[in-house]
């Protein structure tokens, strides 16, 4: 099979290469999908880059952790129904060496999520880490039903997603903030009441006007490192700062101004949602898919052979939204 793989740490144009690989066989109790279209999220272009470490967990990776396609083929402890079923997937490549930019890939049956018939398959690929970040952020510590949340970089893929599943939640109000006109247009039509573009507009100001003095009672974070003294000033008393992200791996705690608002920070990481919380997650996604209630934000679609351009897209911040490597 053809499938994409790095063996070091680098710059996209250096380390990515195509390859050919045997085709993998289903084991007790997985599946094998053929991907049709691979995401490409932060996470991934930072493993590649090495952002975090230089020293790789396995000798070579194919890349991506989200992904979807069709069950081809099942192992044993499977039913053979499954075959043929059209699949999103999540954590494929979370603690393994092989994720979905691969022709084929063999995983836990319970990684791959069948995908509503009124989905199409790209969509499937931005599900697993932008659409469960968003939903466990909105959703987590008892929700937002009735609060006034601020999502930090609403046109952003969680961000889009996080103000869609705020607003079905029933927040009281949704604020979000952008860095421009084209953003705004995104987050406005995904549902956000107020949108600030950080860049030109007094942020403080307007979130103070518009909650008449009292402060917002919940951040979904992207960046806390930051972000996080502006957050602190936005927040009302018995506020909540929802981390998903950061771009310093350490931020000192201003202890003083949290402890003087009641002010709680929550973290988490989608690859390790509890398997509770995780089933909620993909059971309301599933229903919200099937009614066709979500709007999803696919800004480039890149063909198998660009894909150290679909990094550069995402590693740069050029794409207004999710990024989808065509694999089928």
């Amino acid at each position: 099979m053809k499938a994409v793989i790095y063996e070091t740490t680098g710059a996209s144009h250096d380390v990515l290469k195509i390859t050919t690989l045997p085709t993998p066989q289903p084991g007790p109790g997985e599946v094998r999908v053929k991907i049709a279209w691979s995401g490409v999220n932060p996470s991934d272009v930072k493993a590649r880059a090495g952002a975090r470490s230089k020293i790789l967990p396995f000798p070579q990776i194919t890349p991506h952790s989200d992904g979807s396609g069709t069950i081809d083929a099942v192992g044993a402890d499977v039913s053979p129904a499954r075959v043929g079923e059209r699949v999103w997937i999540w954590n494929a490549a979370w603690g393994r060496a092989a994720g979905t930019a691969a022709e084929y890939i063999v995983l836990p049956a319970n990684q791959a999520v069948p995908l509503p018939k009124n989905v199409e398959l790209e969509v499937g690929a931005n599900l697993g880490i932008p659409a469960l970040t968003a939903w466990h952020a909105v959703h987590v510590d008892g929700g937002v039903a009735g609060k006034t949340v601020l999502v930090a970089g609403g046109a952003g893929s969680v961000g889009h997603y996080a103000i869609q599943f705020a607003k079905l939640a029933g927040a009281g109000k949704i604020i979000t903030t952008v860095s421009g006109p084209e953003k705004a247009a995104l987050a406005k039509a995904a549902g956000a009441d107020v949108v600030v573009n950080y860049r030109s507009d007094d942020v403080a100001a307007i979130i103070e006007k518009e909650t008449a003095g009292a402060g917002v009672d919940r951040i979904i974070e992207v960046d806390l490192g930051t972000n996080l003294a502006l957050d602190i000033k936005l927040l009302g008393r018995e506020g909540e700062i929802i981390v998903y992200g950061s771009n310093a791996p350490e931020i000192p705690v201003p202890f003083v101004s949290l402890i003087l608002k009641n002010i709680r920070l929550s973290f988490f990481v989608v690859y390790n949602l509890s398997d509770e919380d995780r089933a909620r997650a993909v059971a309301d996604l599933a229903n919200l898919l099937a009614g066709g209630k979500l709007i999803h934000n696919i800004a480039q679609r890149v063909p198998l052979d660009r894909i150290a351009d679909a990094h550069d897209l995402v590693e740069q911040g050029k794409a207004i939204g999710n990024v989808v490597v065509q694999i089928a």
